[in-house]
């Protein structure tokens, strides 16, 4: 059913790394740490209108054009739309603007609140996550299942370092230097969504992150579940769609994992 759009979202990729060293214009939003440019706005028309196509009574919207519908309006569609495609049209910008490969594509299809279908392609290494309520996950068409560690010691982790310097960054900074010396290691990718897709093929076994939007992880928190792994708010709470934080595991040591941010952040 979704082949198609798969292809819509390869295509997209590859038309991202063609046009990675040229010329294109870079604003910033807020900050100067949160980007855009005119990639993120041209692909982010190209799927949608791609998919608008292959279903026309379908609903999309995506991270740059939210703002055009509002805050409250995006969260009831989430809630109540039958057919709602989510859009991050570069999951990665400011790896994108700095030639870094790390950034991604991520689309997801929610039905009333719930995800039904994911997407990630990460353009540069050519590989395609994806997962289908009740059909697991898969890798360039293998199935991917999450890590086997159960201890926070043996675990490679990772988080990603928000726009917001005096909120939600102060708090990954504070969380990093707690959980660096539980863990094996922490990596930090530029992608929250390519974070979520290394879980859930177990390169890593934990992802946490303060400040991250529903476009950020619509995909990537269905790849996880359907890969075998674990999705909650660092308080262990169910993820909402107006959420401070997020963090998926492999499910096998979220007792330490929620352990520990208890400590850090007061939770519990």
């Amino acid at each position: 059913m979704f082949e198609d759009v798969c292809e819509i979202v390869i295509v997209a990729g590859r038309r991202l790394v063609d046009k990675v060293n040229s010329r294109f214009t870079v604003e910033t939003k807020g900050s100067d740490m949160d980007l855009v440019t005119e990639m993120d706005k041209k692909t982010e028309k190209y799927i949608t209108e791609e998919i608008k196509r292959d279903f026309p009574e379908h609903a999309v919207f995506g991270e740059e054009t939210v703002e055009e519908i509002g805050h409250d309006k995006m969260l009831e569609m989430l809630e109540t739309h039958p057919n709602l495609w989510v859009i991050d049209p570069i999951d990665g910008t400011t790896n994108y603007v700095h030639g870094l490969p790390g950034y991604t594509i991520s689309v997801a299809l929610y039905c009333k609140g719930e995800a039904a279908f994911g997407i990630i392609y990460d353009p540069v290494a050519n590989e395609l996550f994806i997962a289908e309520r009740g059909k697991g996950a898969t890798l360039n068409g293998e199935a991917i299942h999450v890590s086997g560690q159960g201890s926070l010691a043996e675990s490679l982790v990772s988080t990603g370092v928000p726009a917001k310097y005096e909120s939600d960054r102060n708090h990954v900074l504070e969380g990093y230097v707690k959980i660096a010396p539980l863990t094996r290691n922490v990596r930090t990718f530029g992608s929250a969504a390519l974070h979520c897709a290394y879980v859930a093929s177990g390169r890593l076994d934990a992802f946490w992150e303060w400040g991250v939007n529903i476009w950020d992880i619509a995909a990537g928190r269905l790849i996880v579940e359907e890969a075998g792994g674990s999705v909650y708010q660092l308080d262990g709470s169910d993820v909402r769609f107006e959420f401070p934080n997020f963090t998926c595991t492999n499910g096998k040591i979220d007792e330490e994992w929620k352990e520990t941010f208890a400590s850090i952040h007061g939770f519990l």
